[in-house]
């Protein structure tokens, strides 16, 4: 379940809850609470999982990037091996293995600063998504056992 949805019901539920006269606290049902503060504990691990589900497929990524780097390496070296008749050809051959070396190596950084890049703005997204969640969780709480003792 969404951690935001879940927010909205505990909202919901506070705005629902009966006031106590002549103070600021509520009556709040206890069970719907705590089945909303149990589903809580469920979503928040399940952000978590998302998190490590990027971090993954960067590593994937750059394993993919890395393959496709060595592949590209390799594929350099058999046509320079191929083109050693000739002397001219030599130095062509090197020249562009190197060249392709060079490309194969400048792909894979960008390949892995683009994963990193896209990664980064997963986890801040998220981290700033838990920060918030938490904001509320914890104003909830305090809330609640300003209601539930009030003047501690």
């Amino acid at each position: 379940m969404d951690i935001l949805h879940l927010v909205d019901r505990l909202e919901e539920l506070f705005n629902d809850s009966r006031p106590v006269w002549l103070t600021h606290s509520v009556i709040v049902d206890e069970n719907r609470m705590l089945d909303i503060i149990d589903q809580m504990r469920v979503a928040v691990p399940e952000e978590i999982r998302k998190a490590q589900q990027v971090v993954t497929q960067r590593d994937r990524i750059m394993a993919q990037a890395k393959e496709e780097a060595n592949r590209t390496i390799a594929i350099a070296r058999e046509k320079a091996e191929k083109q050693l008749e000739d002397n001219e050809v030599i130095q062509s051959a090197k020249i562009r293995a190197e060249q392709i070396i060079d490309q194969a190596h400048k792909d894979a950084a960008q390949s892995k600063q683009e994963a990193d890049k896209y990664i980064l703005e997963t986890l801040t997204s998220l981290e700033i998504h838990l920060d918030r969640l938490l904001s509320q969780v914890r104003n909830g709480i305090t809330t609640l056992q300003d209601e539930v003792y009030p003047g501690s």
